[in-house]
């Protein structure tokens, strides 16, 4: 099996799954990814550390590390006293591990023996194998909201605003790499784009239900509510807090970005202030990060849309199948375990017609993990 040069004289295992010279670095070919772990069997396989922690237990330092691939992401740990070994493993780092995949609260968990961090100028990794990325490319994610606020925003100054916000090329460039969060939903590639159109749609959904609410308002906050966490967040391999992400957060830096392009769109002052609010109110309570809490219908339902698609995206990334009847191993941040219930099942008409207002207000569902 051919090795990069130097492979063999530093610490840890001696080869490489599958690699390709190319020049001076080697194209690592995985063989085996996340999904493909299954406890009480040995691994030898590369992957991206999405978060590295070291911990003190009475009998010594031990690591606790995050290990993903574009399948998912596996929790391992690095018992003393073989940590004292690594005196630092940071996020974002490609790392060869050998070790025996166990169990942990019906998850698979890596223990390893052997690690070794992968030097850049000694491969260079097809990032395709370790990146995740939304169901849909981004690009079509972009173009489908910015085709949405054209159809659905009837105000001028705020369908100007909105089609600024989506064309500007600092706004474009990062969106489309943004994921939706560190880790909880949405964090993956496009994430952030997949996330904010559906919870346009949402907002839509229950704008026709209730009339009265200001649709083009809060459309134009949905649209530019988790704007910030293109700014708040890394893109690429390891999803991390960048320096303004975590002296800001990204519900500032949202405020902070939208505001030039808010001036000279025409919006009336009364709508920006409208407007800034919901943002600001979006995440409810000030518990879990909001400057305000809501104090407007448009500021609730806002709230209520980010919060549902939120919770559906880690109810559907639970489940390892889409079979019923199954039950998902333990979530954290749900503080649960969940239920895949059976349908009630539906005859499928022949020739269903379809709906473009219905197409138009319809999630992503089901989302990916």
């Amino acid at each position: 099996m051919p090795k990069p040069a130097g492979i063999d004289n530093r610490p840890g295992p001696g080869h490489l799954p599958v690699s390709i010279n190319q020049g001076d670095a080697a194209v690592i070919q995985k063989t085996q990814f996340v999904k493909d772990l299954v406890p009480g069997q040995p691994t030898a396989e590369i992957f991206c550390l999405a978060a590295a922690r070291l911990g003190q237990a009475k009998n010594g330092p031990f690591w606790t590390l995050a290990l993903e691939d574009v399948s998912g992401q596996i929790e391992a740990k690095i018992w003393s006293p073989a940590a004292q070994a690594y005196a630092d493993l940071a996020p974002g780092q490609f790392v060869l591990v050998e070790g025996m995949v166990g169990s942990y609260r019906d998850r698979p968990q890596l223990n390893i023996d052997r690690l070794r961090v992968l030097p850049a100028e000694e491969f260079a990794p097809d990032l395709a194998q370790f990146v995740a990325s939304s169901d849909e490319p981004p690009e079509g994610l972009l173009e489908k909201l910015a085709e949405l606020c054209r159809a659905e925003i009837a105000h001028a100054p705020w369908r100007k605003f909105t089609a600024k916000v989506l064309s500007h090329a600092d706004f474009r460039d990062r969106m489309l790499e943004a994921p939706g969060a560190k880790s909880v939903h949405h964090a993956y590639r496009g994430g952030l784009l997949e996330h904010t159109l559906c919870v346009c749609r949402l907002v839509l959904a229950i704008c026709d239900r209730y009339p009265a609410l200001d649709r083009d308002t809060l459309l134009a906050a949905a649209v530019c509510h988790d704007i910030g966490k293109a700014w708040e967040l890394t893109a690429g391999p390891a999803r991390d807090y960048t320096d303004a992400g975590r002296l800001l957060g990204h519900i500032v830096l949202t405020l902070e970005l939208v505001e030039p392009l808010l001036k000279k769109s025409g919006v009336e002052p009364e709508l920006a202030l409208h407007f800034k609010h919901i943002l600001a109110a979006h995440h409810g309570e000030y518990e879990y990060g909001s400057p305000r809490r809501p104090k407007t219908a448009e500021a609730f339902i806002l709230h209520f849309a980010d919060n549902i698609d939120a919770k559906m995206n880690q109810i559907f990334g639970a489940f390892e199948t889409d079979a019923p009847g199954q039950w998902s191993p333990y979530v954290r941040t749900l503080e649960r375990y969940l239920y895949n219930p059976p349908r009630t099942p539906h005859a499928v008409p022949e020739k269903a017609p379809k709906s473009r207002e219905k197409d138009a207000h319809q999630c992503l569902l089901p989302l990916k993990a």
